[in-house]
């Protein structure tokens, strides 16, 4: 009985810890999308790492510096971004999350919108998940 009470508290404990890793990675994509409408440089910096690599639906492929200074120039300029049918997985210091990214834009002033799969890749550091990629599809 004390063994089946043992094992029984061991998955609770688990299964708290892997919701509580999955919240953070959620919390840490809902700052992401919030910092993309409303850019500022000292937030992403601290959200990002630094080989960062940023794919673009297009095959484009932007570092670190290249992804902030097109969101803090206005080059990428989302003006709202709604995220929908976001799946989370973590592995040891590793998250993945996909989800459906809609947006309206407002790059070099011409109103648009897109609809693309993203996939991130997330990394557990000392000071919170950080993101390392990003790789964008069109929807087809």
């Amino acid at each position: 009985m004390i063994k089946k009470l043992l094992i029984f508290s061991s998955l609770i404990m688990f299964t708290n810890f892997s919701f509580a890793q999955n919240t953070e990675v959620e919390d840490a994509v809902t700052k992401l999308a919030t910092l993309m409408v409303a850019p500022d440089s000292v937030a992403l910096d601290k959200m990002i790492l630094s080989n960062l690599s940023y794919g673009h639906s297009s095959g484009k492929i932007q570092t670190k510096q290249e992804f902030m200074h097109s969101l803090l120039s206005g080059e990428s300029d989302f003006v709202d971004i709604n995220l929908t049918n976001q799946t989370v997985i973590v592995q040891n210091k590793t998250a993945l999350v996909r989800h459906t990214l809609n947006a309206k834009t407002n790059d070099k002033n011409v109103p648009g919108s897109v609809k693309l799969y993203i996939l991130l890749i997330w990394s557990k550091e000392r000071t919170g998940w950080k993101l390392l990629g990003r790789q964008a599809v069109k929807v087809p």
